[in-house]
């Protein structure tokens, strides 16, 4: 089984959505974790969309980088421009980047911020599975 870690700055969102889609879709040959240069907490408008998505993520928390310090993956994946920035080397077979937009930077109603959530959502899901699922 493969190994993917996923980073992003908080730890908060786009990470744990790609967390979550590979080992929903792709789990039997994918084991992925997900990590922050910086972690916070988990956004609530992400675990309402995944559970949209039939993903429940109520039990994941934000973690740090350094809990996967000494660790090789196979893929080690950045998902925002500013982890790929500052985030330490950690070894893996293959090195990836793709940025989504951010979450936690979300402006509007309620309504409006979960629209723009779903849309990331979306793209994340889309991108995980043509890029590990195929």
């Amino acid at each position: 089984m493969k190994t993917v870690l996923f980073i992003c700055t908080h730890n908060s969102a786009r990470s744990h959505m790609a967390e979550a889609f590979l080992n929903a879709l792709c789990g039997d040959k994918y084991k992925a974790e997900s990590a922050g240069v910086t972690p916070t907490r988990l956004n609530p408008h992400v675990v309402k969309a995944m559970a949209e998505a039939g993903i429940d993520m109520s039990a994941h928390r934000s973690k740090s980088i350094m809990e996967f310090w000494g660790r090789t993956f196979d893929y080690v994946v950045t998902v925002c421009d500013s982890a790929r920035e500052v985030c330490p080397f950690f070894p893996g077979e293959k090195e990836m980047h793709k940025s989504f937009p951010d979450p936690a930077a979300f402006t509007g109603t309620e309504a409006e911020i979960m629209e723009k959530v779903r849309a990331v959502r979306d793209e994340i899901r889309a991108w995980v599975e043509q890029t590990f699922c195929r």
